[in-house]
């Protein structure tokens, strides 16, 4: 969606559009354009992340930037203007004062007042007066509780506690620059504990350096020590040494995508009732015929996996099983059985656990599925996953054995009866044909939703899958 307004024939406004299902904010993750800079209709101007996903935004229209209303790392509600463009510059239209930029806060102005009417919604908060989600910190409204956090903190990052000379802007925050607090951020450093080295008190890129590694210099104290007698000094010196070179801790907020994944887990895990069931098989056979679609023309340009046999395998299983998928409806009471199948695949990034789906995978050839497969890990690696790829899941599997593990016990995706869990596929001693030989062995476990999954049907679509991948050739009779 996007959102603009126009402020005068001259100057148009961007807003922050909601780019998910009803998300309320967004964090600006990169500017991609600066004041002054020219910008085209559809140009991607900045990169933010929402709960689900990071999504880059485009602008609507022609024209130079004019103000950049919020400065990277900073949440901003659907709604508020982030961006304003001049559409006719050189024009005689005098230009709007621009706002001050909006940095991210670590605290809040003790003399501003709370926002008001804030509720809590699925993801975030609902839409309050304030442009900026703020981080409340215990006795922020106390200088003398703030001082004493101070030094508590400068302690456990190894550094002295803020000189006295350290230079604060009218709220009482040290005075840096955007990236400045960005870095300090990540270090887990807190800026009232660092020494200011810039002009009229600014603190540096290096100040903070300086503070996440402050041992560097306490290193000479052994050695000063161990020369000289005792002395009334001496037991400081010796607390300083003690004390490691980096913070012992470190707090990372919680938001964007982790936020949506900590919330959905607690829901899912405490409002369906999970059971899990396990099975091991013999693959051996599924893993040939890996090999042999390998090489298999009709393949050609497309990546053939074991995940692919296997997400075939759930789709027949699912078909054979169709009462499996659906959904538990708590507000009208009702089991929506699903006539299509959207497959989950569960993906780690860097930006923490997705699961974007396959839309109607039960209606693709294998060609077909193998190149949706490999769209979706490489859109996913890329960061570029969309909220409306990860929305409308009926089913999942997540590939636990890509990291070494045999089997676990996943948690449902919300709004979903199932999850298939894969394990690692191992050379193991197996009876084959009366014979104990090396075979290529993985466990499964399916996870599903006791309200609307009783253990016969869950068991079913587990021996299913497990009978296809020991026999891949019922993909063709079962099919």
């Amino acid at each position: 969606m996007t959102t603009m307004t126009q402020t005068s024939a001259r100057f148009r406004e961007f807003k922050m559009p909601d780019v998910g299902e009803g998300l309320t904010e967004a964090e600006i993750l990169k500017w991609f354009v600066q004041p002054g800079d020219t910008v085209t209709d559809g140009q991607v101007v900045c990169e933010v992340e929402t709960a689900k996903a990071a999504v880059e935004l485009p602008i609507p229209f022609d024209g130079v930037v004019h103000e950049l209303r919020f400065s990277e790392g900073t949440t901003v509600d659907v709604g508020q203007v982030i961006i304003t463009v001049d559409v006719a510059p050189g024009s005689d239209e005098e230009a709007p004062v621009p706002a001050p930029v909006q940095e991210p806060v670590d605290e809040p102005d003790a003399s501003a007042e709370e926002p008001k009417g804030r509720t809590p919604v699925l993801v975030g908060y609902g839409v309050a007066e304030s442009s900026t989600k703020r981080r409340p910190r215990k006795g922020a409204a106390a200088p003398e509780a703030a001082a004493v956090a101070a030094a508590v903190q400068a302690e456990l990052n190894g550094h002295a506690a803020p000189a006295p000379s350290v230079l604060e802007d009218p709220v009482g925050r040290p005075l840096a620059k955007p990236p400045v607090r960005k870095l300090a951020k990540d270090l887990g450093i807190d800026l009232a504990t660092v020494v200011p080295t810039g002009k009229d008190g600014i603190i540096t890129r290096e100040d903070v350096h300086a503070a996440a590694a402050p041992a560097a210099v306490a290193a000479v104290a052994p050695s000063v020590a161990a020369s000289s007698a005792p002395s009334v000094s001496e037991p400081v010196a010796a607390a300083a040494v003690e004390v490691t070179s980096s913070a012992r801790e470190t707090r990372i907020p919680v938001k964007g995508v982790r936020k949506a994944i900590a919330q959905a887990m607690v829901g899912s895990a405490f409002t369906a009732p999970h059971v899990t069931e396990f099975v091991t098989i013999d693959v051996t056979r599924t893993m040939k015929l890996v090999a042999e679609l390998k090489e298999d023309k009709d393949m050609a340009g497309v990546r053939v996996n074991p995940l692919l046999i296997i997400a075939k395998a759930l789709l027949v299983a699912i078909k054979r099983n169709p009462e499996v998928n659906a959904a538990w409806d708590e507000a009208n009471q009702e089991i929506v059985q699903k006539h299509y199948v959207n497959l989950g695949i569960a993906a780690a990034t860097p930006r923490g656990l997705i699961v974007p789906n396959i839309k109607d995978a039960h209606d693709k050839t294998l060609p077909q599925l193998a190149a949706a497969l490999g769209e979706l890990v490489t859109t996913a690696r890329d960061g570029k996953t969309s909220p409306a790829a990860m929305a409308g899941g009926t089913v999942t599997i997540t590939n636990v054995g890509v990291f070494g593990v045999d089997t676990g016990t996943p948690i449902l995706n919300p709004g979903e009866s199932a999850i298939l869990a894969v394990g690692a596929i191992k050379l193991q001693p197996w009876v084959h044909k009366g014979k104990v030989k090396p075979r290529q062995v993985t466990t499964l476990a399916l996870s599903f939703d006791h309200r609307l999954v009783d253990g016969e049907l869950g068991s079913k679509v587990l021996a299913d899958v497990a009978a296809i991948l020991e026999q891949p050739k019922r993909l063709i009779t079962w099919a």
